[in-house]
């Protein structure tokens, strides 16, 4: 009794020991799962809150700062004719009807230069214009017949290591006016158009006569002196009240509004033989036309009325080489008429003034009214913007004026945009379109997501479209009626699978899989409708077996027997794909669909891109799922079968009830994996951002344009921002299709547990 004492106790403190060592590993490991379980909620909520934080400022309303008002410099009455300023927002310019350019400072209004034009002596000036923004032009019209056209310069220079920028007035056609009405008479209205390509003038004179005149400047390469030459043309009949005329950057088109509402279009791409093409109303019935302007680009117009309405209007194109003007799309209408409208340099924006004092900015292609403001008790009779559109300067009647600075930095956002249709210049028809750069001003950006989306969409549907049947079919096969020693090849070479980088099965389906698939495609679609079938015709066929072949090859084995079978079915489909080819499609299927069937064919497919990411997706649909049915226990399936059940009746009561919340977790891992994959989508398809669920055309996914355009996108632009944008947009849908998944997976286990 003496020595068992010690023995004991000494037992029991091992024990204790033991179970202290054990309540700590216990612990620890508890505390690092629940760290590792914080950790990855903090890291996705990380990663939400820094996509949004830059896809944010996208969608806030301008910011206006440094607002002032001064008096108007230069005379005071004077009448407008432009208002801009130059590149770096610090010198502002107005044009007057007395022939003088004033240059001001933008913060304050105090005067820098003045400079009048050379109108010649005892000249009136009759009539003034302004060219598109981005030529710092503008013109006079003269009451001898002539007209005088004007550049204002910026030259910079750095005296001290100091920017100082010097304003000045340059004739890009000479400083003698131009002689356009050989008659003399007077010029009171007044259109032109200068660039690279030469310059139109379109003047109407007092007498009624609307002319067209086309100027060549010609450089004497040894003196440097420059020589204009004018041939001019009459347009008529000439449309009667005149009342403003446009003439489009590219000097093809000359718009002319007469009337309430009336706009009259003349080809004038033939300067010496100009015709009218059409006359259309650009208002309601009842709304007189107050205000027109032309966008950055030379091809939409805006009207404003009298009932503070706006409308944009370009050319559609009708039959062939002809166009129609249409009214495109409406804007919020301003609280009072509009008094006067002025364009962006580059992009499709305008600001307007209205009879009440109100000041809106607009953009075009978004339809988005950015904001108004009350900046007057007056009309404002003469806007603009600055170079960068980044302010803006509005005249009010009693000669104020009133300028700010402008963060305005993405006005071609908005929920219409990006995800509905828009009626972009040159479009025959409204479109999603995504075509995020050009190599031109005229350029008019379309940022539309919803191409996107459904390709990604279309990616993982036809993906998951051929790895569900395989992955799933397998994995019951696998897992529930293939012998052991079989699966024990089988699962781990599939599972291996799923480590094969998709760069390289990109890399074979853009290079090996798409054009296999064009040249044998009537052999392919074959395969894909009827192998289904021959796996059932194959199943009965071993079903008529003798009894003694089948028991010789094992049960659990016919996969190894169906393989070649396979492998010769596929043969003979490429091979019998040819002579129907021959026979039904002229001997070349995809040129068939493409001219015979009027179905667009692309050699870089959505049936490559189906197979192969159907081939990327199926290891991991297959893994998961065959584990799940795999751990159903075998109390389960001995039970039923003890019942009476077959096996096949077991595997659809039993098995597949039970190991459906694994089956559909499975299923939605591999839907994740099809709608973020991105090589073999960047890789097999043609990357074209289209609306179409053919087979045969190719498509553009959220994450293969993250890849091919992040590299060239600039940091903090609108295209930047809107790549981050499809970023949160995958974000977000992943999270919700696995919420609900989770949601849906834990339904069925509670349904389906067993106790």
């Amino acid at each position: 009794m003496s020595t068992s004492a010690p023995v004991t106790g000494t037992v029991r403190e091992s024990v204790d020991r033991a179970m202290g060592r054990r309540l700590l590993l216990d612990r620890l490991f508890k505390s690092t799962m629940s760290a590792g379980g914080i950790g990855v909620i903090v890291a996705i909520t990380a990663i939400f809150f820094y996509l949004a934080s830059v896809v944010v400022p996208i969608f806030v309303p301008p910011d206006i700062e440094a607002r002032a008002t001064y008096a108007l410099p230069g005379a005071a009455d004077t009448t407008t004719g432009l208002l801009v300023s130059e590149e770096q927002r610090e010198i502002g310019v107005r044009f007057d009807s007395a022939g003088e350019a004033v240059f001001f400072r933008f913060g304050d209004g105090g005067e820098i230069a003045r400079k009048r034009l050379a109108v010649g002596d005892g000249v009136q000036i009759t009539s003034m214009a302004a060219g598109e923004r981005r030529g710092y032009t503008f013109a006079y019209g003269l009451s001898n017949g002539r007209v005088v056209l004007a550049k204002h310069v910026y030259n910079v220079t750095f005296p001290g290591g100091k920017r100082l920028i010097t304003p000045d007035i340059e004739y890009p056609l000479g400083d003698q006016p131009l002689v356009v009405d050989e008659r003399g008479a007077a010029i009171d209205r007044l259109a032109f158009e200068h660039n690279e390509d030469g310059t139109t003038i379109v003047a109407r004179t007092v007498d009624g006569r609307l002319l067209v005149s086309s100027v060549s400047v010609t450089t004497n390469l040894m003196t440097g002196e420059t020589k204009s030459e004018v041939q001019n043309a009459e347009i008529s009949p000439v449309p009667a009240d005149i009342r403003d005329m446009i003439v489009e950057w590219k000097q093809r088109e000359l718009y002319v509004l007469h009337g309430d509402r009336s706009l009259t279009r003349f080809d004038i791409s033939n300067k010496s033989a100009p015709r009218r093409v059409e006359t259309v109303e650009v208002a309601p019935a009842g709304e007189r036309v107050t205000a027109m302007t032309i966008l950055s680009g030379g091809y939409s117009l805006v009207f404003g009325t009298d009932k503070g309405s706006l409308s944009q209007w370009f050319l559609v194109r009708r039959d062939g080489a002809d166009f129609d003007l249409r009214k495109i799309r409406e804007f919020t209408p301003m609280p009072a008429p509009i008094v006067s409208i002025a364009p962006e340099f580059f992009r499709k924006a305008f600001v307007v003034g209205d009879q009440a004092g109100n000041f809106g900015s607009y953009f075009a292609t978004s339809r988005r009214l950015l904001f108004v403001e009350k900046l007057s008790d007056q009309p404002l009779v003469s806007v603009g913007i600055p170079h960068r559109g980044n302010g803006y300067l509005a005249q009010d009647a009693k000669g104020r004026l009133h300028v700010a600075a402008v963060h305005n930095d993405f006005p071609e956002v908005s929920f219409e945009a990006l995800w509905q249709k828009v009626w972009y210049e040159s479009y025959e028809h409204p479109d999603y379109v995504w075509q995020s750069s050009a190599g031109h001003s005229d350029f008019e950006p379309k940022f539309s997501l919803a191409p996107l989306t459904f390709g990604t969409i279309k990616a993982a549907t036809y993906a998951m479209a051929v790895a569900v049947p395989l992955a799933i079919l397998g994995a019951i096969f696998t897992a529930y009626f293939m012998a052991p020693r079989m699966r024990q090849i089988v699962k781990p070479t599939i599972e291996v699978m799923e480590a094969l980088p998709t760069v390289i099965l990109g890399f074979l389906a853009g290079l090996w899989l798409a054009p296999f698939v064009e040249n044998n495609l009537a052999g392919v679609l074959m395969a894909l409708l009827l192998m289904p079938l021959s796996f059932v015709i194959a199943a009965y066929a071993w079903h008529l077996l003798p009894e003694g072949f089948k028991q010789r090859i094992g049960a659990g084995w016919e996969a190894a027997i169906l393989i070649p079978f396979i492998m010769v079915l596929l043969w003979l489909f490429m091979q019998l794909g040819h002579p129907v080819e021959a026979a039904f499609f002229g001997g070349d299927m995809p040129n068939w669909l493409s001219n015979v069937a009027g179905i667009d064919f692309e050699q870089r497919n959505s049936l490559v891109v189906g197979i192969a990411m159907g081939f990327a997706v199926t290891p991991t649909i297959f893994s998961i799922a065959e584990d799940a049915i795999f751990s159903v226990p075998k109390s389960l399936t001995s039970g039923s079968l003890a019942l009476g059940a077959t096996p096949w009746q077991t595997l659809m009561g039993v098995v597949m009830p039970t190991a459906s919340p694994g089956i559909f977790s499975a299923v939605m891992i591999g839907l994740g994996r099809a709608v973020g994959e991105t090589m073999i989508v960047l890789m097999a398809t043609g990357n074209t951002a289209v609306m179409n669920f053919s087979l045969f055309t190719g498509f553009r996914t959220l994450s293969a344009n993250i890849g091919v355009e992040m590299p060239e996108a600039g940091v903090g632009e609108t295209h930047y921002r809107l790549l981050f944008l499809s970023a949160l947009v995958l974000f977000v849908f992943t999270f919700v299709v696995n919420t609900a998944a989770e949601i849906v997976r834990q339904r069925l286990r509670e349904k389906y547990q067993t106790v």
